[in-house]
Order: structure tokens, then sequence, then C-alpha cells
């Protein structure tokens, strides 16, 4: 099952309309940013959050599951928590800035 545009909508605004958080297309779902690093994904209409040590707050409000069958766990955030949980925008922006850039591969040259 995909997302639905809407469901992103409803979690964008949830935190405020905020332009360091954004939902971008992939494989049917959504890849979840703050400030341009994916920490997480919209599947099946629900938000998840990786796992990592700067999200460790979220263990004790949030169930974990895979987004997608062989996946890693990660939190699930719920629409409700989205409204309830206290710094829930700060924390993902810590999560983000605990990820390091990732460096673009530089692209091949064709040789003829």
């Amino acid at each position: 099952m995909s997302t639905k545009k809407e469901t992103t909508e409803i979690i964008l605004a949830k935190l405020g309309h905020s332009p360091r958080f954004s939902a971008r297309p992939m494989f049917g779902e959504y890849g979840f940013y703050a400030d341009d690093k994916i920490i997480g994904g919209i599947c099946d209409d629900q938000l998840f959050i990786k796992i990592l040590p700067a999200s460790a707050e979220l263990e004790a409000h949030c169930r974990k599951g895979p987004p997608y069958p062989g996946a890693k766990l990660q939190y699930i955030v719920t629409e409700t928590q989205l409204s309830t949980l206290p710094n829930l925008a700060e924390l993902f922006f810590a999560l983000a800035t605990s990820i390091p850039v990732t460096k673009k591969k530089a692209k091949k040259s064709s040789k003829v």
C-alpha cells in the first residue's frame, strides 16, 4: 500500500510547516527529511524515524516496526504523538545534525 500525499501534508502541518522539513517521493512512499538529511520515511501512511542515539528519547513513547518487509526497525510516530510529544521538531533537527553529510558521487566519464 502506498502513502497518500495528504498524509505527508498532515505530518508537515503538525510540525508547523517549517521549511526545514520535507517529504520526497520514493518508490510509492516518501522519504522524510530534516535539514535536507533523511531521518526516516512515511510508509503505509505512518511516520517512521530512524533509531539512533539522537532519537533515543522516542524509546519511551513510540512503538517500533519495520517500514517495509526486511527493513530495520524504526520508531513509529503516530499522528497523535506529532501533536502531543514535546520538542519533537527539535529532536528531529538534533537527529539530522547527528547524521553525517553524504558525499555525492562523481559522475564517471564515458569513454568513446
